[in-house]
């Protein structure tokens, strides 16, 4: 059976030529791209192997990129990706978890083989796997390179969505939407928390109208009670209590592109507290998203969704959203765009956002959030779950 490349080659060769034009603008000769989304954005490389040291090599002087990692996954970039047999490069066995050595020492070598070791390098340094002793071993192994932090470059050529981009981050919306929608049903006294994450998974990677899911960056997140004041914790074997706030986070991903969703349910009668703050996180959305449309900044944004908070007594000090698309765990977000103050990006029509507008306070908290993409004329929901507070009597 063969392989399905989720994109043509002739859109990795456009998102090669648009990095080496940044890389241009920005001074670099070459970047070394460990983060394992900007490697697939590149390359199309899909392998559960960014545990163990590797990297996509872009130089300006080259037609194509270099895939460099472990032996044993040096297949997996012939099958998932087009990158010529003579650009794959693999680093030997021995050096997996060595105590003293570094898969990166072989890098090097092969660095100065190309007679690119006085290269301007870009690394990404503030990724998730390309650990202090990798760049130890880099800066060692290349002494006259000009090494220095590529500011994201790679995730910020990624931010606007091709339309076939667009397409797989809205069948993720509607695996996401199916995925909720089970789960809220689950949402009643005495089920364990567990039970309900399992259903999840599930339904996560079943997927919708025969388009699977694939794993998410980040695992499903659920609060109760007192903990809904507080937005990352995981389930346990507790069962739902007979009265008391659920709050469920969840995402989908469909090749690797992700939709992520929060929905808030109480069970029991309301208290007047907690509808008060969710109207407030909905209407205040609902502000936001009218002028979440290109031309408008991310600050701004925040500004009106921080307003309609502030005229009901209520304030969110942390960013209300943050740019998604593609990525792998342990992380949904781009790492780039921000819906916070100060945050003077422009929003364009493709971009794509996590609207989390989860507010915490003290005893408690509520969180409704969205997928949005940018739109000509305000914000698109990549979801469509009911925008409310949900009850279970």
């Amino acid at each position: 059976m063969t392989y399905q490349k989720a994109f043509d080659t002739s859109e990795y060769h456009s998102r090669f030529f648009k990095v080496k034009k940044r890389m241009n603008e920005m001074g670099f000769d070459m970047l070394i791209c460990q983060d394992p989304a900007n490697m697939c954005w590149l390359t199309g490389f899909d392998g559960w192997s960014f545990y163990t040291p590797q990297a996509v090599i872009v130089n300006l002087n080259e037609d194509w990129p270099i895939w460099f990692g472990r032996e044993q996954d040096a297949k997996s970039a012939t099958i998932t990706t087009d990158i010529p047999q003579s650009n794959i490069i693999a680093f030997s066995e021995p050096l997996v978890h060595h105590k003293t050595l570094h898969p990166f020492d072989e890098l090097c070598n092969y660095i100065k083989y190309r007679k690119w070791d006085k290269n301007r390098i870009g690394v990404d340094l503030d990724a998730h796997y390309f650990t202090a002793r990798a760049y130890k071993h880099l800066c060692t192994g290349l002494p006259n390179a000009k090494i220095s932090d590529n500011q994201e470059l790679v995730n910020w050529a990624r931010l606007i969505k091709s339309p076939k981009e667009l397409e797989y981050m809205r069948e993720a919306g509607e695996i996401c939407t199916n995925t909720m929608s089970h789960a809220l049903d689950q949402i009643v006294p005495g089920v364990p928390q567990y039970e309900i994450i399992a259903d999840i998974y599930k339904n996560q990677i079943n997927g919708v109208d025969g388009k699977y899911g694939d794993y998410t960056g980040l695992c499903p997140l659920i609060q109760v009670g007192q903990s809904t004041s507080t937005p990352h914790l995981t389930w346990s074997d507790e069962p739902l209590p007979n009265e008391g706030l659920v709050v469920l986070e969840i995402g989908a991903a469909r090749r690797h592109y992700h939709a992520p969703l929060t929905r808030t349910t109480y069970i029991g009668k309301v208290p007047t507290e907690v509808s008060s703050l969710a109207s407030t996180i909905i209407e205040a959305g609902n502000k936001a998203f009218e002028v979440a449309m290109p031309g408008t900044t991310c600050t701004e944004v925040e500004s009106i969704w921080q307003k309609e908070l502030n005229k009901r007594g209520f304030e969110k000090k942390s960013r209300v959203g943050y740019s998604i698309g593609l990525n792998f765990p342990p992380d949904w977000g781009e790492r780039t765009a921000s819906l916070r103050v100060g945050d003077k990006t422009i929003l364009e029509e493709g971009m794509c956002f996590h609207f989390q507008s989860g507010v915490w306070l003290d005893n408690f908290g509520a969180a409704i959030s969205e997928s949005i993409v940018i739109g000509k004329n305000g914000a698109e929901r990549l979801c469509n779950v009911d925008r409310k507070l949900f009850k279970v009597n």
